[in-house]
């Protein structure tokens, strides 16, 4: 049986792990899976089309935003030209939204949340003929209305068998990414309530993990076959055990793998580790860690449901620079009614980061209001209106986008602000006239004026340095 799965176009180049988690998952002595990426082709839905010749169905893993905008392309190119053929949509945003993706012709099934075992059963229940009628965690049409089936429980990651990234041309995007650099996934899930945050609705507050030494095996074979030198863990709160990553290290060092691994750490989570076991994470190789900040405000943070402190931030920041760990401290501003002194607490210490490693980076992002959260489901109640269909919601852009709770003043104020304090303490004896024009500002919070932006906007398109 041929199954074919699409990852529409986006404007980053992480591996597709959905679509090689779930296309892994079928069984593979029954089933031809091949995985089309739109962002490594010409005519995506050319490919699409041709590729579809003789298959069972189309599966497509989707993303709110601009990625809905490439699959409508896709799945309405496809269904035009084998109108028989059964359109699976998955992903973020069809979990969200399932029957809103239904009212799309060309959408036929919904797979919800985790999709291994649900796609696996749409796939059986096509080549049987059957319907879907009880087939937990999906979405689907009969008697002409929308039936949304029960939500299937979290299965255990070690269930399943491992990635095969022969589905996937690594190489590809390895010269995309321009370094050696492979996405591997050891959890789904995350524990926490963060109110701005979808995950609680998609996954239940359930967390599911890989075993350390699985992983570690995994890894091992994986640098072994592509030689990558580097592994970027994708998984949302990748310390969320302390004692699964004290294995996992062990299990790197016993193998002796020189590569270097990134992953998200929680500030909390950074707190609870030993002085030992972080060391010993350094000599399996941690070298970066994401940590999602949102706000330099505790008042905030207790908003939004962050359960995690200020001084938090700071000591796991003290700890990463005493290690040369880098970090991305991610920040979100303009949340609905954030008064102006906690807009000022939080560029206090996206400054106060910055300044304390040159591997650090603070970006600031603007609050959109995402389906599925507390916060978003205020700013409903409060008259904000979410778009309307799809086409709409691939206009929605939750990483550029701007802020209906800001001025445009403000915003451009903080756009100057957060680009002169990536400059302040940038790298390169070259960039020292703007590395010292750059700190002169932030140390008294003038951004008018910004000439030094404007000529490397002439130097360097606006999307690399804004």
């Amino acid at each position: 049986m041929k199954v074919v799965l699409y990852n529409p176009r986006a404007v980053f180049f992480t591996m597709p792990l959905a679509l090689v988690a779930v296309g892994s998952a079928l069984d593979r002595d029954r089933c031809d899976v091949h995985i089309v990426d739109g962002r490594l082709e010409p005519d995506p839905a050319g490919r699409a089309i041709a590729e579809t010749d003789g298959a069972l169905c189309l599966g497509l893993s989707v993303l709110t935003g601009a990625p809905i905008r490439d699959a409508l392309a896709v799945a309405r190119a496809v269904k035009a030209a084998r109108p028989n053929l059964p359109i699976v949509w998955g992903g973020w945003h069809p979990s969200l939204f399932p029957a809103e993706c239904l009212d799309e012709p060309a959408v036929d099934v919904v797979v919800i949340g985790q999709g291994e075992d649900t796609f696996r059963e749409v796939v059986e229940r096509f080549a049987a003929g059957a319907g879907l009628a009880g087939c937990r965690g999906t979405a689907h049409r009969a008697g002409g209305r929308v039936i949304v089936e029960p939500p299937r429980p979290l299965a255990d990651l070690d269930s399943y068998p491992a990635h095969d990234y022969g589905l996937v041309d690594v190489e590809r995007y390895f010269e995309l990414k321009r370094r050696r650099q492979i996405d591997y996934m050891s959890s789904q899930g995350c524990r926490f309530r963060c109110g701005f945050c979808a995950d609680p609705f998609v996954y239940g507050r359930g967390w599911t993990a890989l075993a350390p030494a699985r992983i570690a095996r995994e890894i091992d074979a994986l640098v072994a076959r592509h030689g990558c030198d580097e592994v970027a863990f994708q998984d949302e709160t990748f310390f969320t055990s302390p004692g699964r990553v004290d294995a996992l290290c062990d299990e790197l060092i016993g193998r002796r793998l020189s590569v270097a691994w990134t992953a998200t750490m929680r500030a909390d989570q950074a707190c609870r580790l030993s002085d030992a076991l972080l060391d010993k994470a350094v000599a399996a190789g941690l070298r970066r860690v994401m940590i999602g900040v949102e706000s330099g405000s505790q008042r905030m943070l207790d908003w939004m449901k962050k359960d995690m402190t200020v001084e938090q931030v700071l000591a796991a920041a003290e700890r990463c620079a005493a290690r040369d760990v880098g970090a991305i401290f991610n920040f979100i501003v303009g949340f609905p009614d954030e008064p102006d002194a906690c807009l000022a607490e939080t560029l206090a210490l996206v400054k106060r980061l910055r300044a304390m490693h040159p591997a650090f980076e603070t970006p600031v992002f603007y609050y959109r209001p995402y389906p599925g959260s507390e916060i978003a489901d205020l700013a409903r109640r409060r008259g904000y209106e979410f778009p309307r269909g799809l086409e709409a919601w691939a206009d929605f852009d939750y990483v550029g986008g701007q802020s209906p709770w800001l001025t445009r003043a403000e915003q451009r104020r903080i756009e100057r602000f957060a680009f002169y304090v990536r400059q302040a303490w940038s790298g390169g004896a070259w960039r020292w006239p703007l590395r010292a024009a750059s700190r002169w500002r932030v140390a008294r919070d003038v951004y008018a004026w910004p000439v030094e932006k404007r000529l490397v906007e002439l130097v360097r398109p606006r999307q690399a340095v804004s």
